[in-house]
């Protein structure tokens, strides 16, 4: 509810703030006195579009805070989390227009748009009579009314999902679908890449491995003087084997005088003499291995291009080349099991869609249900509020099946007929100012329990009646207040009786300045205005037992305080 208010330089409004509590609210005052300021500034911490009229004259900007206290899961704090706004113990909306016209807004001291502000005000107040009116009259939120009005949470919840779950299964058989058609459109191609690849028969790394052995093939010459020189030094009359074999033999002659150490140096040598015998070995197989062949240079580029002209064809890398073959064999194998495949994907399309119609079926009969019992709650309410001719009908327009969606086979929307004969319209099109606002009130008092919106605020829902409709107006205000926070701007005292916080509205003038001021109302002060209201400017003794008398029914109707009783409805509800 809407729990502070706060208007600083606003037209006629120099500086107040009004603390507000539960219950019926009420707002009376001299025609003129600037009643309409007060909506004026309210609608511009809600998001309304701002004009510089607005900033008080010699002021440099109007600036207007409405703190709100929300339950935890309220939409509005939901909204504003997904802007990475965290929900605070108060909502505070914030709103300045300065004298050139420019307008800035804030949440709980984070700037945001203007957008964004009138998004959340409008979870957050509903403003009705001839100024301005959202919610209700936006036919948009009617499903979602309805729905809370007649508890079809779940089965919207479960329509919802099979709605989701049909609309997958449709989604992987179009896929499916559409992969098949393209191998089959492409299958010619796919056979022969394969064949291809098959008679290729790549392996990973191969390319690396065949690069490498063409760079050695083209260095042959060289390879194979380093080695055959390397023989020679080796193996010739005078090479490194024979030296050490006769090294070996002298020190063997002298082997026995000259101790044990020289053992060593003959293993020594004994050892090199056998390593030179082979290294000389080794030399002799490289120089006849075919890697050495000439003709292995050919083999191996041709092999290597061969690699390259595959990757290049496939746009990959050589060492891709087995994966695309792998690929290319699962697309060709998925042709031969395709009339499987989608069979089961059709079955799983057919039973997800039936699973949908059947919570389609559910939801819009439950719907059907819940709009004759609103129909006819709403149109018992109209006849006590002097609209007993208007009726309204909770209109259901069936969707052809192919558009159905997530929210169901139907469009909802509340319309009106304030003459009979005349065709059910629009609730905003059939009436105008107070009647209009008689009718929402209707609505809201049925869809008090259904509708989120924590404040509600009625301007001119009086206008052109008195007594006893006046009295019935009073009851439903304060009936509705029970549910939630109700403003009402009012002339009526039948209405201003019924109050739970009674302010009044004066504008006075000084030193050529106009200024208008809000007060709250004690006791005394009360009576005071009800019989101002009563009997005008000049008030009789008579008045005031009249006012009396109407705020002593009020006190005497009510089971409990009109200020305590929302509390306990209200932390029912959260």
């Amino acid at each position: 509810m809407l729990n502070r208010l706060a208007i600083n330089d606003v037209v006629l409004i120099d500086r107040l703030a009004l603390e507000l509590g539960d219950g019926l609210i009420v707002f009376t005052g001299e025609t003129g006195a600037g009643k309409s300021i007060l909506l004026d500034a309210l609608g511009l911490a809600l998001g309304a579009r701002s004009d510089a009229a607005l900033v008080r004259r010699g002021s440099a900007n109007a600036a207007v805070t409405a703190e709100f206290s929300l339950p935890r899961g309220h939409a509005a704090n939901l909204l504003l989390a997904e802007q990475g706004i965290p929900a605070e113990d108060a909502l505070i909306l914030r709103r300045t227009v300065s004298a050139d016209g420019k307008s800035r807004a804030s949440i709980n001291d984070q700037p945001v748009s203007i957008g964004l502000l009138r998004i959340i005000g409008q979870h957050l107040v509903e403003i009705h009579g001839q100024f301005e009116s959202h919610g209700l009259l936006d036919a948009a939120t009617h499903r979602k009314i309805l729905d809370a009005f007649g508890g079809h949470g779940a089965l919207a919840d479960t329509a919802a999902a099979a709605h989701a779950a049909w609309q997958a299964a449709r989604q992987a058989e179009s896929e499916a679908a559409e992969a098949i058609a393209a191998a089959r459109r492409e299958e010619d191609y796919l056979r022969a890449a394969l064949r291809e690849l098959d008679d290729l028969a790549p392996e990973a790394g191969e390319a690396d491995g065949l690069a490498a052995r063409r760079t050695q093939l083209q260095n042959r010459e060289k390879i194979v003087g380093a080695l055959d020189a390397a023989q020679k030094l080796l193996t010739e009359h005078r090479g490194a084997a024979r030296l050490i074999n006769e090294a070996a033999h002298g020190i063997a002659k002298i082997a026995t005088q000259a101790g044990p150490e020289i053992q060593e140096i003959l293993a020594t040598l004994d050892r090199l003499a056998s390593e030179t015998d082979e290294a000389g070995d080794a030399i002799d197989r490289l120089m006849r291995d075919d890697m050495l062949d000439p003709a292995q240079l050919n083999i191996a580029e041709e092999r290597l291009f061969a690699l390259r002209a595959a990757a290049r064809k496939h746009q990959t890398a050589p060492d891709e080349l087995p994966q695309i073959r792998r690929n290319l064999a699962a697309r060709l194998a998925a042709l031969d099991h395709q009339t499987d495949h989608l069979a089961a994907l059709a079955k799983a399309t057919a039973a997800s869609r039936r699973a949908f119609s059947e919570a389609v079926g559910r939801l819009s009969a439950a719907r059907a249900n819940a709009a004759k019992k609103l129909e006819k709650e709403v149109n018992n309410e109209l006849p006590a509020l002097k609209l007993g001719a208007a009726t309204l009908t909770a209109g259901l327009v069936s969707l052809p099946e192919e558009e159905w969606n997530a929210h169901g086979g139907e469009r909802v929307a509340f319309l009106g007929q304030t003459n009979p004969g005349a065709a059910p319209a629009p609730l905003q099109k059939i009436a105008s100012g107070g009647e209009l606002a008689r009718f929402m009130l209707a609505l809201k008092v049925v869809l008090a329990a259904a509708d989120p919106v924590p404040t509600l605020v009625f301007d001119e829902v009086d206008a052109g009646i008195g007594g006893a409709t006046a009295a019935a107006v009073g009851e439903r205000l304060a009936k509705l207040a029970q549910s939630v926070q109700v403003m009402v701007v009012t002339h009526s005292p039948q209405v201003a009786a019924k109050a739970a916080q009674h302010w009044r509205v004066e504008k006075s003038s000084a030193e050529g300045m106009t200024t208008t001021a809000i007060a709250r109302l004690d006791d005394h002060a009360r009576r005071e205005e009800i019989a101002r209201m009563l009997a005008g400017s000049a008030i009789t003794d008579a008045a005031r037992a009249a006012a009396a008398d109407l705020i002593a029914e009020n006190t005497e109707t009510l089971a409990v305080p009109a200020n305590l009783a929302p509390k306990a409805k209200r932390a029912k509800r959260q």
